[in-house]
């Protein structure tokens, strides 16, 4: 620690999190790749105890995405970040950060990820200056560019009016703020957070989620999470985990309309009864909906679409609504990971 950082009692845990994710800073001399694959996983697996946590699951993350790292609580997820930023070496499998092997080059490849532990290694006796200009030099940025690159990591953040506030006074938003600030000091190609946005009240998620997608600009970015909303809100792609191996991955639009099942939603100003419904041919089951809509369910071998639109105007019940069923972000969530439970 350098002569100017006052040493805070009891931080020599949060020290060694910070150590671990960093390393050696050859960014300066060494151009980055022109590649735009920042994060390369293949088959990684971690084992305890002869109990297999992450099997064989591949990763992959380009420049300017944020991926989505969904699972229920105990899925792998946290493992899975720790195996990416080097704090956990995996039982098999590799991992290279913007073409560097990990572990054949620790050094060189931490020092191109910015990583927020789910808690985070904030030193709360220190003000917010004092803490990021140590994190700036165990991030082994230059002397003569600490000061610019905390006063930019602040503005990102949101922190460039408290830098002079000690840490533990701050609110919980204000302090994951803190924490990814550490996490971008040294411009890293990728950061990885992980659930970056719990315990925090709605107007502070918000703040975050928007946080992250400013990030992006810049950097490649890892969020594990199982919120939802976050998922939407803010990632491009998803890998779903369930027991350690990867359930799907994709977009949230495909992720949507994996469950576009038999049913139809159909609005009818001038409906006729239900039954009278149930007999049209191809209809298995008729049943309210949401919205005044009903929800016809189709028999699995048969297409009733065309037949009851025409049908619905030659009868004149004005027709105003009819779509396939789609199943909602949680519905496709609990049926890829109820085994979990």
């Amino acid at each position: 620690m350098g002569p100017d950082v006052p040493q805070p009692f009891g931080c020599a845990l949060a020290k060694q999190v910070l150590c671990r994710a960093t390393a050696a800073n050859p960014m300066a001399d060494d151009p980055k790749p022109n590649s735009d694959l920042t994060v390369c996983a293949h088959e990684l697996s971690r084992s305890y105890g002869g109990a297999v946590v992450v099997r064989g699951i591949d990763i992959e993350l380009r420049r300017g995405e944020v991926l989505g790292l969904l699972g229920p609580n105990g899925a792998g997820k946290t493992t899975t970040m720790q195996m990416l930023t080097g704090n956990l070496a995996p039982s098999a499998g590799s991992v290279s950060i913007c073409g560097i092997d990990l572990l054949d080059d620790p050094a060189a490849a931490k020092a191109r990820i910015g990583y927020l532990p789910e808690v985070p290694p904030l030193y709360r006796e220190l003000k917010v200056d004092e803490y990021l200009t140590l994190a700036a030099k165990l991030h082994r940025v230059a002397r003569s560019q600490i000061s610019a690159a905390m006063a930019q990591a602040k503005q990102r953040c949101g922190l460039a009016d408290i830098g002079a506030r000690v840490i533990g006074t701050l609110s919980k938003g204000y302090q994951q703020r803190v924490g990814i600030a550490q996490a971008i000091i040294h411009s890293p190609d990728v950061v990885i957070l992980d659930e970056p946005t719990v315990g925090l009240d709605p107007h502070q998620i918000r703040e975050i989620r928007a946080l992250i997608r400013e990030l992006s600009g810049q950097h490649s970015v890892i969020l594990s999470t199982h919120i939802l909303p976050e998922v939407e809100a803010v990632c491009d792609r998803v890998q779903i985990l369930r027991r350690g191996n990867i359930v799907y991955r994709g977009t949230i639009e495909a992720l949507r309309q994996r469950r576009s099942g038999p049913a139809l939603l159909v609005g009818l100003r001038r409906g006729p009864a239900l039954d009278e419904l149930q007999q049209l041919p191809g209809v298995a089951r008729v049943e309210p909906a949401d919205h005044g809509l009903l929800r016809i369910v189709q028999r699995n071998d048969q297409d009733c679409t065309e037949a009851l639109a025409r049908i619905a105007v030659e009868r004149d019940w004005g027709l105003y609504h009819l779509a396939p069923e789609q199943a909602t972000l949680e519905d496709v969530f609990v049926e890829l990971t109820e085994q979990e439970t």
